[in-house]
């Protein structure tokens, strides 16, 4: 029986070690493959789209060999170039048969091939092209079951106009990839090759389009032979992307490079629905998770305001359309509920109303209600953004009917069956909710961070109220928020301790390990102002930080292994949320610290932020130790040094209001930053930051500047 994704504990499929293997991506296709360019079976290479791997194979030889990978390049997000060359003959020292292969991902693929004969005489050049389709399901290759059938599944192939066709059924959902070239092969089973005689200096060229189809339907890739690649549509909205995004100069070139990765991720892991294109959402990650997840969504779009407003009211309006609307134990869908997770498997549709919803998420609900208050400051499309009060209504509904459980006033979670996630907050591996002893803490389980982010939620829809002039409402919505933070200050905090319990297990008794979900907490602003400084104290503890950035667990507890997947690894986004919620309280070294060590942690990996890297100490292993399985690029990751950078800044806009607070704080690594092209209440705003010195250029006449942190530390 093959289990839900969802459900899958175990560690994914490694993809191969940074430099070994390539991975491009756009929308909901990504090719992984090895640094010469091919894909070999047996592995977890391939071309994927819409959650199944449609080319599993693709392996060139010439004149019997496989050619000697030289260089790869990454052109964009999207594309990369492959360079390798014939291997010398017996008894020469040089090559001069030179092959250069240029892949661009996009509902498919288009490979165009290379070679060049360098030498003084023809070269005879034998090339064989090798293919193969598996049709396995994304979860099939994540976790290592590939290759496996079953009674009902069919495959075939044939020779069809000068093009092999694979096709598959699985009961009655069908898939198939045609592979066509640009001038004719000779075709032998999987095989496709040429024989040609290449004239001194001279060169010859094929373009290979592979056409993915669905229920016998093709589906027209992006790219086609034959037609210029500047004119594709991942090319335009990468090229609209760039002329949008803010623009940063700065002496330090770290930061630089790091924000400049960070936008080309972003802008490469967006997803377009056809049903509602002008509604922008952005998939969690390559390789396994190229597909709409709430929570990831949700944060990501938070974290990328200083970049893009509209990617989080296309998260939004996407998530609320599909926002929970009766009770399902199957899914965990109840009313008001925002999903977990969006799959495609055998839908035939393109659209996301094509995929299977799973909702079991403790945090996405309160997420949502957050992230709409959070837009609401930023002054977008107040129109679009009272539209979807209902459904944060709906949201708030959901967290006092279903999401406390109990009535005690705090949102826990238990899975409705043995389908679904057992540990539903942002560490939902098995094991990343235990005790200090190293226990396993037992369901229902009330998460501190979760709370924060309802707290926040009753904030955000109080601001609206307030805004309509539904005073009673606001009262009330202030009233639920202050009674949560008094209660989660006395039942959360741990006096001999000194810092918060990660949770309430099932009988209520504090999951006393001392983890970073704390720093969520400030972030939010629930935890009391009197407690601030010891949990400051001790996320900067060396049984916390590690130089490159905070722990997800304790050095000291047990059960802490820092190449774990949430007991002791290093997460940037987590990490990216600890600093803010370090400087909303006014700790501002602490949060500089770890700003500058997730900065040097990103530079270290080639100025790209992964999914997670190990925890180990920087002192006993002067590098970042990669996690195998982690996923690169990643949405909330490559987010979070935009965050940092909004963090540095201490810019906080209130346009409903007519304020913007901005109070660079930056590190002394740093000491120039100009950040171009804000986008902020339909204006673009420049901030400089030269010393002392802060200049402000774009901004509205309506809206005042207010040299100061927003946030005092009541967290108000």
């Amino acid at each position: 029986m093959v289990t839900d994704p969802w459900t899958f504990t175990g560690e994914s499929v490694a993809v191969g070690t940074a430099g070994t293997t390539v991975t491009l991506v756009e929308g909901s296709a990504f090719a992984i493959s090895s640094a010469s360019g091919d894909m070999t079976p047996g592995t977890a290479e391939g071309l994927f789209f819409r959650d199944t791997r449609f080319l599993s194979r693709l392996q060139l030889k010439i004149n019997g060999q496989v050619p000697e990978p030289l260089a790869m390049s990454p052109t964009e997000p999207y594309s990369a170039r492959f360079v390798g060359r014939v291997r010398p003959r017996p008894g020469r020292a040089d090559s001069t048969i030179l092959i250069s292969r240029s892949r661009y991902v996009g509902r498919g693929m288009r490979d165009d091939l290379v070679v060049r004969n360098f030498g003084d005489e023809p070269a005879y050049c034998a090339i064989e092209l090798a293919y193969g389709a598996d049709f396995a399901n994304l979860f099939e290759v994540k976790e290592g079951r590939a290759g496996t059938t079953t009674s009902d599944e069919e495959y075939s192939w044939e020779h069809v106009g000068g093009g092999i066709v694979f096709r598959h059924r699985r009961g009655s959902h069908g898939r198939g990839i045609r592979v066509s070239f640009s001038t004719d092969a000779v075709l032998d089973a999987n095989l496709a090759s040429f024989e040609v005689i290449i004239a001194p200096r001279g060169e010859w060229a094929v373009c290979q389009q592979f056409t993915c189809s669905i229920e016998s339907e093709p589906i027209e890739p992006r790219w086609l032979c034959g037609q210029p690649i500047e004119r594709a549509k991942p090319a335009e909205r990468m090229a609209q992307w760039r002329r949008s995004v803010p623009n940063l100069e700065t002496d330090h070139e770290g930061l630089r490079m790091v924000v400049a990765r960070s936008a080309e991720d972003l802008g490469a892991l967006r997803i377009f629905d056809p049903d509602f294109p002008e509604r922008t959402v952005v998939a969690a990650g390559a390789p396994w998770f190229m597909t709409l997840f709430g929570r990831d969504s949700l944060i990501t779009s938070w974290m990328a305001l200083l970049v893009d407003p509209e990617l989080a009211l296309g998260v939004l309006q996407t998530l609320a359309r599909f926002q929970g609307a009766q009770v399902d134990p199957r899914t965990e869908e109840e009313p008001g509920r925002i999903l977990h997770e969006m799959r495609f498997g055998d839908a035939p549709s393109l659209s996301l109303g094509g995929g299977k919803v799973y909702y079991g998420t403790a945090d996405a609900t309160p997420l949502f209600v957050m992230l709409l208050g959070e837009l609401r400051r930023w002054g977008l499309a107040k129109e679009a953004v009272d539209q979807l009060l209902p459904h944060a209504d709906r949201a708030i509904g959901w967290i006092e009917n279903y999401g406390d459980r109990d009535g005690d006033g705090y949102v826990e979670y238990l899975r409705t069956s043995d389908r679904g996630l057992a540990n539903q907050g942002w560490k939902d591996s098995h094991d990343g909710v235990r005790f200090a002893d190293g226990r396993i803490a037992e369901a229902p389980i009330a998460l501190c961070e979760v709370q924060g982010y309802v707290y926040g939620a009753y904030l955000a829809r109080a601001y609206f109220a307030g805004e309509h002039g539904d005073h009673e409402l606001a009262t009330d919505l202030r009233h639920r928020a202050s009674k949560l933070k008094a209660d989660f200050n006395r039942d959360f905090w741990l006096p001999d301790k000194g810092w918060l319990a990660m949770g309430l297990d099932k009988d209520k008794r504090p999951i006393d390990a001392l983890t970073s979900n704390m720093g969520h907490c400030m972030w939010t602003g629930i935890l009391d102002a009197d407690k601030a400084s010891m949990v400051a104290k001790r996320l900067l503890s060396h049984d916390m930080f590690t130089g490159w950035g905070v722990r997800t667990l304790a050095a000291s507890m047990k059960g802490y292994n820092p190449i774990s997947y949430h007991c002791g690894s290093v997460w940037p986004h987590d990490n990216a949320i600890v600093a803010a919620g370090l400087m909303r309280y006014g700790y501002v070294r602490e949060a500089q610290r770890v700003i500058m060590g997730m900065l040097d942690a990103a530079v270290a990996q080639g100025g790209r932020l992964p999914e997670l890297f190990s925890g180990l100490d920087r002192l006993e292993m002067p590098t970042v130790v990669a996690y195998p399985t982690s996923c690169s690029p990643q949405a909330w990751a490559a987010a979070s040094p935009l965050l940092m950078l909004r963090t540095m800044l201490r810019l906080d806009p209130w346009v409903p209001r007519g304020k913007v607070w901005l109070h660079p704080a930056l590190p002394d690594q740093i000491g120039r930053l100009r950040v171009d092209r804000i986008p902020l209440a339909g204006s673009r705003v420049s901030v400089s930051v030269d010393g002392d010195k802060v200049e402000v250029e774009g901004l509205p006449d309506n809206l005042e500047l207010v040299d100061a942190p927003r946030h005092p530390l009541t967290g108000s």
